[in-house]
């Protein structure tokens, strides 16, 4: 199975242009994107949000 990473709000970037062969491939593309934030006082609004995806989840 194949995995890619999509953002919420539809746009394309680098991350969103690789794809993966594990989950655990691209879930460490994210926790080097979002791993410097701390939770208690992260400003997302700065960030786009993604999701990790099967790649037949985008074709469909």
């Amino acid at each position: 199975m194949k995995y890619t990473i999509i953002r919420n709000d539809g746009e394309e970037d680098d991350i969103t242009s690789q794809s993966f062969e594990t989950y655990d491939d691209a879930y460490e593309i994210l926790e080097e994107v979002y791993g410097d934030i701390c939770c208690s006082d992260a400003d997302y609004q700065d960030r786009p949000y993604y999701e990790i995806i099967d790649l037949k989840e985008k074709l469909e």
